[in-house]
């Protein structure tokens, strides 16, 4: 069994053919790689990058919300950062530490490149 999700108040709508979340068998949820949304412009931002690391985890806490779970229980994630150097890795991790400070999921940064934004991040979430 699976729940589809794409309507998250104030989240981003899917952007091509592929869901913001999915439910599996009620014990996992999947969430898509998401970026810096914002939802006061309707667009992608792109700032800084510990602007866009905030938006983008902002968007991730909704979707992760709206599928029944807490980021306390993320357990996994995924950063694509461009570019990747120690000083956007260092900007990226000081915001991303905020959203995970007593138990941070087990993460892999990748550096990637991307159009239009600089952060994406997707996770994967245990619900109770």
């Amino acid at each position: 069994m699976k729940i589809i999700i794409n309507d998250v108040p104030n989240g981003p709508k899917p952007a091509g053919p592929y869901s913001l979340a999915v439910v599996a068998s009620g014990k996992f949820a999947f969430i898509a790689g998401q970026g810096p949304y914002d939802p006061k412009t309707g667009k992608y931002e792109r700032g800084t990058i510990a602007q866009q690391t905030e938006l983008t985890l902002q968007n991730i806490q909704r979707i992760v919300e709206a599928a029944g779970g807490k980021m306390e229980n993320v357990v996994s994630c995924r950063v694509f950062l461009q570019p990747m150097t120690s000083e956007t890795f260092q900007q990226m991790n000081k915001v991303y530490e905020k959203f995970f400070p007593r138990t941070p999921p087990v993460r892999t940064t990748i550096g990637a490149q991307m159009f239009n934004i600089d952060v994406e991040i997707d996770c994967i979430v245990a619900l109770d």
